[in-house]
């Protein structure tokens, strides 16, 4: 019996060993995800920041918080703002984010809903001082020496990457204009003078392109006369040429047989002034009816 009893505290006392011991690692030893960061603090005061993954050691008394270090995206509700032009428009942007600095994250924001608070904080002041000292057309014009948007926008966010930062151990990744956009009060009075803005500056290209293009007509009408005029002047000219080379075609053949031109010349006239159908009364004498009555005359007398 007394075998037993020793055997029965002797199972205790390893059994509480045991227990002790399993408490004891896990007070004193943590992991580190590779998608984490890991603050080790005593009473309260961070002693000691881990980056990197894998196993560590801390006193059992000390304690542990974990952040995760991937990318964040924030994008907060519409706001209204005033932009120099005393116009009212409503805004929102996108903060992409992550932690950098964990010791310094733990003791100002502590978690990701105060470093989201903050960060929308900041966006709102830096966005309303931008918007406030800049004209709306900087971030509506579509002329390239009016727009804007993108330098305004990247001041905004190198701003708010300054402050994150040293402030909070926050480092903002990029800033982006989701929209920018008119409060619904006052959407169908700024459309309107929009649309009338739009509608004198077309009439103005329109008057430009109207007159550009009689200049052009202009211009094409005197390019066109004088080619004509060339082209009048060369076509006389071949015309000529053409005159005279037949001229001399028809002395030639004149001059190897007048009597074969001559009757030539006789048929074509007839030809040309008898048309079908026609009927002529010809003296006996004329030349037309010896022609057509004695088929010797073409051979001379």
């Amino acid at each position: 019996m007394r075998s037993d009893a020793k055997w029965r505290v002797r199972t205790v006392l390893l059994l509480a060993l045991a227990a002790s011991a399993a408490v004891l690692v896990k007070l004193c030893f943590f992991t580190v995800d590779a998608s984490e960061y890991a603050v080790v603090t005593e009473f309260g005061d961070p002693v000691q920041v881990i980056k990197t993954p894998g196993l560590n050691f801390k006193y059992p008394y000390q304690s542990v918080t974990k952040f995760d270090n991937r990318l964040f995206i924030l994008v907060p509700p519409l706001s209204e703002f005033l932009t120099l032009g005393k116009t009212n428009v409503v805004a929102s942007s996108a903060i992409l984010w992550r932690i950098a600095d964990p010791k310094r994250f733990l003791q100002t924001v502590f978690d990701k809903n105060g470093a989201e608070s903050r960060l929308s904080d900041i966006l709102f002041a830096e966005l309303g001082a931008a918007l406030g000292r800049t004209p709306l057309p900087a971030f509506v014009s579509i002329n390239p020496g009016e727009y804007q948007a993108e330098a305004i926008l990247k001041m905004v966010a190198e701003q708010i990457r300054e402050t994150a930062l040293r402030d909070y151990g926050i480092a903002v990744v990029d800033v982006r204009l989701q929209r920018l956009d008119f409060p619904e009060k006052n959407r169908l009075s700024v459309f309107s003078r929009m649309k009338s803005e739009r509608g004198r500056v077309s009439m103005r290209y329109r008057s430009e392109g109207e007159e550009e293009g009689l200049k052009i007509r202009a211009v094409a009408e005197k390019e066109k006369t004088r080619i004509m005029s060339e082209a009048f002047k060369i076509s006389q000219k071949y015309r000529g040429e053409g005159e005279a080379q037949a001229a001399r075609i028809y002395a030639e053949a004149l001059n190897k047989d007048p009597a074969f031109y001559k009757f030539l010349r006789t048929m074509e006239a007839s030809r040309k002034s008898i048309d079908q159908g026609t009927t002529l009364v010809l003296p006996v004498d004329s030349e037309l009816f010896r022609l057509l009555y004695d088929s010797n005359y073409h051979q001379g007398e």
